[in-house]
């Protein structure tokens, strides 16, 4: 099969999900299961998978679904607690003392409390904690998913501390070959990591800064009452202020400590350093933007998930308290995953796995103690404690969110399966490459020497296709190096261009957009989610596209190899 084929073949389900979700505007839970049949159909007839790898590949898929669904359960079950305890309300007295400004809040919730969250749990985790809290706050529903999708950009790169570097990239990159030649010039597979993080990081550092500034221009635009750019634009000193507190300490970590804490020292940085602003006043606007009344709201705004203000008499719910949950989960995700503390090997060990599913070599595993949900189960039962809770509130809390979780857990079956058997077509009798590598290889021959602009693209496809940083990285790292040695030009920043680019697609993520709906009650809108955030997502690479052409062109930045 020619190489042209073979890429009009593997992009076809992802055309396909894009016509039905973006273009038809059909629900994800009916848009989904076609997708992954057309990925079946491909794989058993054009790659010539085997029956049992498509179908271990897709038990795989319902071991990553279990760990999604358990996410959003824990999220949507911790903001059902603190509503019926009377801490959300709370919560909305906190940031209207702050300030009652939306766009405030949105670089103080969603772009620096989301992002620690990514940078201490990751794989979808911020979207499904702070979107549901915005609504708490009073965001459309529809809003809150469209800022929480945005979350997942400039922190994921170094989210869930390290981990799509040093799990994606290292697994993707460094091999027994590739380790034999740093060994040669003197250096180690952590010295190329960190390498790659560096360039990651500068790129993030000028792409990502405008983000917040994105955030809220959208917001302002789709959710406003005049639905105008410029109210948006009105507050861009705040804004630019937001997003280079926590940029600037985001790359200086980088460039001090390497992977694992960018996204988590820059956060806490930025969240004192703006906290402390908005107190006193600086570079806040004279005007206070707010969403329309509730009852003007289009229905398409309006989740299912509705907070109810259990309220306690002024005074008996001090903020620290209703705050105290948010602080826990914070809290027990860095324990768990700091390496020094080796708590994460630990509840890492009870592993549910099934190996060698079918004889085919696929295995499938959860560690459900290591999961974030597992942190925020815990928080919500400490919450009962800490907030003095009845039993009848927190069963009221726990049937409410499993009603919401049942419309997610549909999609998620066969989107995640269909991710799994994608990547996994690999594998196959006709010894062609996976269907995302055969893409991508088609896409390195027709562009050659302006690949850099395309480099991030192709991480962006990994992470829209998977959902996952990570798993981009691990995908796509080696093939990203190999086209950079073909072209005689920095291996490490073309996977630093990889890594920046997937974290870009996240936020057009299918299972993410799916489980960040859930989260809010918004299932069935994914497509008018993925419209708006493919306009983030397109500034991300053309950004960093332009920024890898000066890299390595005229900067000339070299390669440590």
């Amino acid at each position: 099969m020619s190489l042209d084929l073979q890429a009009l073949l593997a992009v076809s389900p992802i055309v396909l999900a894009a016509l039905l979700l973006v273009g038809f505007r059909i629900p994800a839970k009916w848009a989904m299961p076609a997708v992954y049949a057309a990925a079946v159909l491909i794989a058993l007839t054009a790659w010539s998978v085997s029956p049992q790898r498509v179908a271990a590949s897709s038990i795989q898929g319902l071991f990553i679904t279990f760990d999604i669904l358990l996410i959003i359960f824990g999220a949507i079950l911790l903001m059902k607690t603190l509503e019926q305890s009377g801490a959300v309300a709370a919560i909305r007295r906190s940031f209207h003392g702050l300030s009652d400004d939306r766009r405030i809040q949105v670089v103080i919730v969603a772009w620096l409390f989301g992002s620690f969250i990514e940078g201490a749990a990751g794989f979808g985790t911020p979207a499904a904690i702070a979107a549901p809290l915005m609504v708490a706050l009073g965001f459309p529903a529809a809003c809150a998913v469209m800022l929480g999708m945005m979350i997942q950009s400039t922190a994921v790169t170094f989210g869930a501390v390290g981990t799509p570097i040093l799990v994606g990239v290292r697994g993707g990159l460094i091999t027994d070959a590739f380790t034999t030649q740093l060994a040669a010039a003197g250096l180690t597979p952590a010295d190329y990591l960190y390498a790659v993080a560096i360039r990651a990081a500068a790129l993030h550092a000028v792409t990502g800064t405008l983000i917040p500034t994105l955030m809220v221009v959208m917001m302002t635009r789709f959710y406003g009452t005049r639905r105008s750019w410029t109210e948006g634009l009105s507050i861009l000193p705040f804004t630019l202020f937001g997003g280079m507190a926590f940029t600037v300490p985001y790359f200086l970590t980088a460039v001090l400590l390497g992977p694992e804490f960018p996204t988590l020292l820059g956060t806490l940085v930025g969240l004192s350093i703006v906290t402390y602003a908005t107190r006193r006043g600086w570079w806040k606007p004279a005007d206070t933007w707010q969403f329309p009344a509730d009852a003007d709201w289009p229905a398409d705004w309006h989740g299912s998930l509705e907070i109810a203000q259990q309220d306690r008499p002024p005074g008996t719910m001090t903020i620290w308290l209703a705050w105290a949950p948010y602080l826990i989960v914070a809290g027990l995700l860095v324990v768990t995953r700091l390496p020094q503390l080796q708590i994460g090997p630990r509840l890492q060990a009870v592993n549910l796995a099934w190996s060698n599913i079918f004889s085919t070599g696929v295995t499938a595993n959860t560690t459900p103690l290591y999961l974030p949900a597992t942190m925020l189960l815990l928080a919500t039962g400490l919450t009962f404690l800490l907030h003095r809770m009845t039993c009848s509130a927190i069963l009221k809390a726990v049937s409410e969110s499993s009603r919401i979780l049942l419309g997610a857990g549909f999609v998620l079956i066969f989107t995640v399966p269909m991710v799994r058997v994608y990547i996994n077509s690999g594998a196959n009798a006709a010894e062609l490459p996976s269907m995302p590598r055969a893409l991508a290889e088609w896409v390195a021959v027709h562009v050659g020497s302006i690949w850099p602009v395309f480099a991030g693209v192709i991480g962006a496809l990994g992470a829209f296709i998977a959902g996952s940083n990570t798993v981009s990285n691990l995908m796509f790292s080696d093939f990203q190096f190999q086209v950079a040695n073909e072209l005689k030009i920095s291996g490490a920043m073309i996977v630093a261009l990889q890594a920046v680019g997937a974290a870009a697609g996240n936020m057009i993520a299918i299972h993410n957009v799916v489980a960040a709906s859930a989260t809010v009650g918004l299932l069935g809108r994914e497509g008018m989610t993925l419209r708006k955030t493919s306009l983030p997502t397109f500034y991300y690479l053309i950004v960093i596209g332009a920024l890898g052409m000066i890299a390595i062109y005229w900067l000339k930045i070299p390669d440590p190899l």
